[in-house]
């Protein structure tokens, strides 16, 4: 039983690797047509990463005052006297 498993196996295995060399030698690339520069990729990232950082800090910078804020929908029960 366990050598036809095997068998089994070992048959998928050849037929995606002879699939696999089809497929990686129709791929070929070409240099890039323009050349991005050191400056540009740089202010590029930099934006990206400001993007991306912003809004966390600004939420993090007033979390105490997020804090303080009764929850939407929740009224604070006081004792009536």
């Amino acid at each position: 039983m366990g050598v036809l498993w095997l068998r089994r196996g070992c048959r998928s295995l050849i037929l995606t690797k002879a699939l696999l060399q089809n497929s990686r030698s129709s791929i070929y690339s070409k240099p890039p047509r323009n050349h991005i520069g050191a400056g540009q990729s740089f202010f590029i990232m930099s934006v990206f990463a400001v993007a991306m950082l912003a809004p966390a800090g600004w939420i993090l910078h007033h979390l105490p005052e997020y804090r303080q804020r009764p929850r939407p929908g929740h009224q604070e029960q006081n004792p009536k006297t």
